[in-house]
């Protein structure tokens, strides 16, 4: 019973770690132009700061590695997690250049460790549950990033301060998220099963739990494409419906809108798909489901056709991202922190390609066939679905057990 309580308070918890983070993401990305204006950063500066938060994440998710040998994920998640909200509080607070690299570096710093961290304590509470609970985390991140969303167009409606937007979600957030973390579970201190079986350690490259890259490469590519596919709705929806289709500018702002929607409704139900046809299924599913969506998006003849083409991507393309973490938690049950944190760092190799390269193809053939361009990516991760599981993998992960501690079907259920 001690044990389901841990496993009840840790996966509440970590669900509002999730949360925090999807709306201090959302707050920043959505207001750039804000900060670019505060900061007078030129058109020609402001890529190098955006592409610096992703590259200096990607190495702080490979210092996160060395670390949690050393510290357990839910330390580094306890700190990083302020760090986060401080950090954008302080790109809101200076008025120097310097200062706005600061703050976005320690950002990016911050955001690698948060990641890794927070998918590390995700697939080891996945495991201790014994089924699939990975994309109802993703859906809490789905949730705050519609929150932050939300809060950033309120600002800018209002021709609110950066500063009076953001320091009353900081002092909200901050000391939620630090009570919160004090019921943390790492993978010892609940009932975690064993690492597997002879295959599973096998599979593993041997007893000695290292993370064999060869082995880890499929899912590392499929996290870039899923990324790839992301960054694209994020940066060249409302560019793509307007200039394209024809749609007016007030029309071009909803399609993003509607993908996080649909992301955070897929992500909701997305845990019992996998737990009814398993893993390899579901990714597929989602796979061919966004490939459609980028079709239709490619040969729309007017907006509301494009909208019905990012609705499908958001249906799509949500489930990939959460279930390539916990297939790197079954593919090396004795090293899942160090296959997640090196896995994470695709994830920002995608956010870094993605929107540079429909951008490139776009200028240099047209924008229609730019769209293909992720269509075929998302479609390549087919070609890598059975790293998802072995079998059925109903419950997401092949090492997890049947309902022992399946405390999450009564009314205590987070």
């Amino acid at each position: 019973m001690t044990t389901d309580v841990r496993l009840r308070h840790g996966r509440a918890s970590l669900g509002l770690s999730f949360f925090a983070q999807g709306a201090a993401f959302a707050l920043l990305v959505t207001r750039i132009p804000a900060v670019q204006d505060r900061y007078g950063i030129s058109d020609g500066l402001l890529p190098v700061f955006l592409a610096a938060v992703p590259v200096l994440a990607g190495l702080s998710s490979v210092g996160t590695e060395q670390l949690v040998k050393r510290v357990r994920p839910s330390a580094v998640l306890r700190w990083a997690q302020p760090v986060v909200l401080l950090a954008l509080l302080g790109a809101a607070a200076g008025t120097e250049l310097w200062q706005a690299a600061v703050s976005l570096g320690v950002f990016g710093l911050g955001v690698g460790a948060l990641d890794a961290s927070m998918n590390m304590l995700g697939v080891s509470l996945q495991r201790a549950y014994g089924r699939s609970i990975m994309l109802g985390f993703h859906a809490a991140y789905s949730l705050g990033g519609i929150a932050g969303a939300s809060l950033a167009w309120v600002g800018a409606h209002w021709h609110l301060p950066l500063l009076t937007l953001y320091w009353p979600v900081a002092v909200v957030l901050l000391p939620v998220c630090l009570v919160a973390s004090r019921w943390y579970a790492d993978a010892r201190d609940v009932d975690v099963p064993p690492a597997g079986s002879g295959e599973d350690v096998e599979a593993a490259g041997g007893a000695g739990g290292s993370v064999v890259f060869r082995m880890l490469l499929p899912l590392c590519l499929v996290m870039a494409f899923a990324y790839i596919g992301d960054s694209t709705v994020s940066n060249w929806s409302a560019k793509y419906l307007q200039d394209v289709l024809g749609s007016s500018e007030q029309l071009s702002t909803v399609p993003y809108n509607v993908y996080m929607v649909t992301t955070l409704l897929g992500r909701a139900v997305g845990d019992f798909g996998v737990r009814r046809f398993g893993a390899v299924a579901v990714v597929r599913f989602g796979s061919v489901v966004a490939a459609v969506g980028f079709g239709v998006v490619a040969g729309a003849s007017g907006p509301w056709v494009g909208m019905l083409g990012f609705t499908l991507l958001g249906f799509g393309l949500c489930v990939i991202v959460p279930q390539t973490f916990a297939a790197a938690g079954r593919l090396f049950p004795q090293a899942s922190d160090a296959a997640i944190a090196r896995l994470n760092i695709f994830n920002y190799v995608g956010f870094l390609v993605g929107s540079p390269l429909v951008g490139a193809i776009g200028d240099a053939w047209n924008y229609r066939g730019a769209m293909l361009v992720p269509m075929v990516l998302v479609l390549a991760t087919l070609v890598y679905a059975r790293s998802f599981g072995h079998g059925d993998a109903r419950y997401g992960v092949g090492h997890e057990r049947p309902r022992t501690v399946d405390v999450g079907r009564s009314s205590n259920e987070v």
